[in-house]
């Protein structure tokens, strides 16, 4: 007999732990929403929306018509970081009404949570 390892064969086996599955948590969307005003002209409206969203002019007056008839419209939906960035940008045009020179101010604009989010 030798005084080595034995003869049988044992194996030895881990169990696999289950695999954890991580999921990113995605934060909720918020809306951007333009609103309507009896001041600033539809041209300066669409100027801004194209300027500040990069839109295409038929793209911003529908955003600016729906607000116009209906009070307000969502004119983006996306993290709520970069929906406080393009309100800054919005924001930073002011219009300059030519017949009498009267200072309008900024358009209005908020940002709130996207419903079911």
């Amino acid at each position: 007999m030798s005084s080595g390892p034995s003869d049988t064969d044992t194996t030895v086996t881990a169990d696999p732990k289950a695999e954890e599955t991580t999921r990113p948590r995605l934060l909720p969307p918020y809306n951007l929403l333009l609103e309507n005003d009896d001041y600033h002209s539809f041209e300066f409206v669409v100027g801004v929306l194209c300027k500040a969203l990069g839109y295409q002019i038929e793209k911003a007056y529908q955003y600016t018509k729906e607000a116009h008839e209906t009070g307000q419209a969502v004119v983006w939906t996306g993290a709520k970081e970069v929906a406080e960035l393009k309100l800054e940008q919005i924001q930073s045009f002011h219009e300059v009404r030519q017949s009498d020179g009267a200072k309008l101010g900024p358009l209005g604009c908020r940002i709130e949570p996207a419903p079911g989010a």
